[in-house]
């Protein structure tokens, strides 16, 4: 926030920590841009970068992650984001992915440039070093409630789905990645969340439009 508004041309407002939080601001102000961080407590910030693109088509989003990029760069400008900052590298890019954004362009780092580049000559996905990427976009978000501490059932209340339907995530989870117990898929998951757990969206706006 504090780099931002530092910056000439740039303000930003309202930074929250929901999705509906999120999406009540952009109702009430909608911004130039909104900023999304990819944890969202229990909630999974592709839902809310999901939701943007379908009331809000006119307001791009830009898309921060702890994670590795190659898990969930392709997810997020898949669902919508015009660009994706690793937060490692987030001092360094956020301003120029901002303008490139705010200028109707997408934003990626050159490291995802050359391997969507890769993927589209030989036609087909890459092999990856994170068994992680082969999971669906529900199931990793399973998998990162998991790594919180949830219960079965505490998922299936966050997702509003039975717990049955949990349990056949969790199922195709551990198949996808190896695992064959319940303790072990847990200690795994907590390894993948142990990075960062706060989260939130910041709408932007221009002052004066872009010096």
């Amino acid at each position: 926030m504090a780099l931002i508004q530092s910056e000439p041309g740039l303000a930003a407002h309202d930074a929250v920590g929901t999705r509906l939080a999120a999406l009540e601001a952009i109702r009430k102000r909608p911004p130039d841009l909104v900023i999304v961080d990819l944890v969202l407590g229990d909630e999974d910030g592709l839902d809310l970068v999901k939701e943007i693109k379908a009331r809000h088509p006119g307001i791009p989003s830009l898309v921060l992650s702890v994670h590795d990029e190659a898990v969930y760069a392709e997810r997020a400008l898949g669902a919508g984001a015009l660009g994706y900052v690793a937060k490692h590298q987030l001092d360094e890019t956020v301003l120029a992915a901002i303008r490139q954004v705010l200028a109707g362009e997408t934003y990626m780092s050159e490291a995802l440039q050359r391997r969507l580049a890769k993927q589209y000559i030989g036609g087909r996905s890459l092999e990856t070093a994170s068994p992680v990427r082969m999971l669906s976009d529900r199931q990793l978000q399973i998998f990162r409630l998991v790594g919180q501490g949830r219960t079965t059932r505490q998922i299936a209340g966050v997702l509003s789905r039975s717990v049955k339907t949990v349990e056949s995530h969790l199922a195709h989870i551990k198949d996808k990645l190896a695992i064959e117990t319940a303790a072990e898929l847990a200690q795994r998951a907590t390894q993948w969340v142990e990075s960062g757990r706060i989260g939130g969206s910041s709408p932007i706006r221009q002052d004066g439009g872009l010096p």
